[in-house]
């Protein structure tokens, strides 16, 4: 089992306390160690106790405390980056920390040999506006959660989810195909097209269009953005409530009841 030694671990603080504990010892005993001739047998023995028990309270006192402060500083510290990072209502990602990341993997592989592929996916809810105009501003709200959860459900643990607009959500899949990152564009747009949402009763269909490109090899986030966003537009302008993907050629064989692939 390895231990965990990450600045927001008791792990740490346990191994510097001891650490630090057991050279204050060793420096007491090596600087008494020079009048340990000097004096006598019952002397020496005071002060080897003198120099163990001395360090031992005051020293390991002292780190413990210290490295307790430390952690609760590092904790603090990872939960502001988590906070900063986070959209409030929908939990995922803002569009700052999104984006960061995304270039970020971008960067790192055109730094690499080899070509790696991948996908952006720009997922907006249709007809919005109406939805908060027709059951408030908290339905609009209740409905961008669920829209985001059922996001996440469909995604790996290594995809990123960001809300990058009011109700525009971005999905970045690494490492894939353009044929199976039309096939989690298209599972989101079902998943969402069929969750039952009716705040108060009142039945109220969501659904999403969602625009996506793919890339092999050097490319940067704006130009990947740029792309999806086209997408989005023809998906809103072709009816709505359906994935428009780029390459064309992304779809694979034909789901039954599933929207044209433009």
């Amino acid at each position: 089992m390895k231990l965990d030694l990450s600045p927001t671990s008791w792990g740490r603080v346990i191994v510097v306390t001891a650490a630090g504990t057991a050279f204050f010892i060793a420096v007491a005993f090596f600087v008494d160690s020079f009048n340990f001739p000097y004096l006598s047998p019952e002397a020496v023995w005071r002060a080897q106790v003198t120099d163990l028990m001395l360090p031992l309270v005051l020293g390991g006192s002292f780190l413990s405390f210290l490295m307790w402060k430390i952690r609760q500083l590092a904790i603090a510290q990872r939960d502001l980056s988590i906070v900063a990072a986070t959209d409030s209502l929908t939990a995922v990602l803002n569009r700052g920390a999104f984006s960061m990341l995304v270039e970020a993997y971008l960067e790192q592989t055109r730094r690499q040999e080899h070509a790696n592929s991948g996908a952006l996916l720009i997922i907006d809810a249709d007809h919005f506006k109406l939805i908060n105009d027709r059951l408030g501003h908290d339905c609009g709200d209740q409905a961008l959660k669920l829209i985001a959860q059922a996001i996440k459900g469909q995604l790996r643990g290594g995809d990123i989810v960001g809300r990058i607009g009011g109700e525009e959500f971005g999905v970045f899949l690494p490492g894939v195909d353009p044929a199976q990152s039309w096939v989690v564009a298209e599972s989101i747009r079902r998943r969402i097209r069929e969750m039952d949402f009716s705040p108060g009763g009142r039945p109220c269909p969501l659904s999403v269009s969602i625009g996506g490109t793919s890339f092999t090899g050097p490319t940067t986030f704006e130009e990947i953005f740029v792309a999806a966003d086209r997408r989005l537009y023809t998906a809103k302008s072709n009816g709505r409530d359906q994935v428009s993907f780029d390459p064309a050629g992304a779809s694979p064989v034909p789901l039954p009841s599933i929207a044209t692939v433009h």
